[in-house]
C-alpha cells in the first residue's frame, strides 16, 4: 500500500529529477564553494572556536584534510598502512624553509613546487626499497621513517638543528604592500558579527583580500583551501582512471592482480609518491603560516592523527578523508575551553564515531555496496528458513 499520495509523490519525484540534472549539481557545487571560502568571515555561532582564532582553526582544518587526501591515496587506495606520513610532511615544510630563508631567498611561489617534487623523489626513495613488503611490516618501517626524518633534522647542521629555521617570508601580497596600520591587500571584506542582530556586518572588523599578514589567518585558508579543490580534482581524474582501477585491483589483492597482468609494485610506488607529494604541499603551506619551524613540530604522534583523519572519515573516500581530517582537527580545538579535558572528550568523540561507523563517516561506494549485498543475503537466508 502507497501511503505517500500520489500528488505528493509527483512533486518530490519532479525535485528530485531537477536536482538529478547536471546545471543543479554544478549550481550546488558552486555555491558549497562558495561557503567554504565565506565560513571565516560567517562566524556562525556553533561552529565558531570562542577560545581559538576561529580564521587559524580552519587553516588547521583545511590542512589536515589536504594531508587526509593524500594518505587516502595510499591507505583508501592503495591499501598500503603508511604510519610515518609526518616524515613527507616535514620534508614539504623544512624544503620551503631552506629555499625561503636559511640558505636562500627564494619567493615562495618558486619553493612551493620545488617543495612538492623534492618531497615526492623521497616518497620513492622510501618505497622503492620497502613496498616490497607488505601488512604490519611496512607499518613499521614507514613508521621508522617518520622517526629518522625527525632525529635526522635534529641533528643536522644545515637543517637547524633542534632550534629549528624562523622567519620564514610568507606568500607576497597582491595589491598594495602591508604597512604599519594598513593590512594592504586588494581590498577589505567585513566579517559577520551575530551579537549586534540585526546589524550583523562588522565593517570595523575586515579581512583584506590576498594580503598575507601574522595577524590574519584567514587568506592562508583561502590559499590552503584553493589548493585542496585542485587536489581533489586531481584525485577524482586519477582514481576514475586505468591507474585509480589498478590500485583497487592491488588494495583488493595483490597477487591476483599480478597475475592479471597489473604491474602492481609501480603502482604501490606511484602511490606512494602522489601521497608524498600532497603531504609535502601541506607541510609547506605549514611553514609559511607558521613563520617558525622546528623538529618538535613534527612528532610521531602527527601521523597517528593523520591515520585517524582517513580512517575515521571512511578510507578509500575522498570526501570522506576530507571530513576525517576536518572533524580530527577541530574538535580539539572547538572543545578547548575543557582545557585538560578537551583531549579526553576528543577521544571519546572518536571512539563514538569508530563504534557507530565502524566504515567511517563516508564509506566508499564499495563498502556500501558489500553491505547491501550481505544485507540481501540474510533477507533471503531469513526468507528460506521461515519456508
Amino acid at each position: 500500500m502507497n501511503l505517500v499520495p500520489a500528488p505528493v509523490a509527483a512533486t518530490f519525484s519532479r525535485i528530485g529529477a531537477r536536482f538529478d540534472n547536471r546545471p543543479a549539481k554544478i549550481t550546488l557545487a558552486v555555491l558549497g564553494v562558495l561557503f567554504v571560502y565565506a565560513l571565516p568571515l560567517l562566524n556562525i555561532p556553533l561552529l565558531t572556536t570562542p577560545d581559538s582564532d576561529f580564521g587559524g582553526v580552519l587553516f588547521s582544518v583545511a590542512a589536515y584534510a589536504l594531508i587526509a587526501v593524500g594518505l587516502n591515496i595510499v591507505i583508501g587506495y592503495a591499501g598500503l598502512l603508511d604510519l610515518g606520513y609526518v616524515g613527507f610532511y616535514a620534508t614539504g615544510a623544512y624544503t620551503v624553509g631552506v629555499l625561503t630563508q636559511y640558505h636562500w631567498h627564494w619567493p615562495f611561489f618558486l619553493a612551493l613546487p620545488v617543495a612538492i617534487v623534492v618531497t615526492m623523489i623521497a616518497g620513492v626513495m622510501l618505497g622503492a626499497p620497502t613496498l616490497r613488503v607488505r601488512g604490519d611490516y611496512l607499518a613499521i618501517v614507514t613508521m621508522g621513517f617518520g622517526e629518522i626524518i625527525r632525529l635526522v633534522i635534529t641533528n643536522t647542521e644545515w637543517l637547524g638543528k633542534s632550534g629549528g629555521i624562523a622567519k620564514i617570508p610568507m606568500p607576497p601580497t597582491i595589491g598594495t604592500p602591508p604597512q604599519p596600520g594598513e593590512p594592504g591587500g586588494l581590498f577589505g571584506i567585513p566579517h559577520i558579527s551575530w551579537s549586534t542582530f540585526p546589524n550583523v556586518v562588522d565593517v570595523g572588523h575586515e579581512t583584506h583580500f590576498l594580503s598575507f599578514t601574522v595577524l590574519d589567518a584567514i587568506p592562508f585558508y583561502w590559499l590552503i583551501v584553493t589548493a585542496l579543490l585542485l587536489v581533489l580534482l586531481g584525485d577524482k581524474l586519477l582514481k576514475d582512471s586505468r591507474v585509480g582501477r589498478a590500485w583497487e585491483a592491488t588494495r583488493e589483492d595483490e597477487d591476483v592482480a599480478e597475475i592479471m597482468g597489473v604491474p602492481t609494485f609501480r603502482y604501490k610506488l606511484l602511490a606512494f609518491a602522489l601521497g608524498a607529494g600532497i603531504g609535502g604541499l601541506s607541510g609547506a603551506m605549514f611553514a609559511t603560516r607558521q613563520t617558525f619551524i622546528q623538529p618538535a613540530s613534527f612528532a610521531l604522534l602527527l601521523s597517528m592523527l593523520f591515520v585517524a583523519s582517513v580512517i575515521v572519515g571512511g578510507a578509500g573516500n575522498r570526501w570522506g578523508a576530507v571530513a576525517g581530517g576536518a572533524v580530527v582537527a577541530y574538535l580539539p580545538e572547538r572543545f578547548r575551553g575543557f582545557t585538560e579535558w578537551r583531549m579526553l572528550v576528543f577521544g571519546i568523540a572518536l571512539i563514538v564515531l569508530a563504534t557507530w561507523r565502524p566504515e567511517g563517516l563516508f564509506p566508499p561506494r564499495r563498502t556500501r555496496r558489500a553491505k547491501a549485498a550481505e544485507a540481501e543475503i540474510e533477507e533471503l537466508e531469513g526468507d528460506a528458513a521461515n519456508v
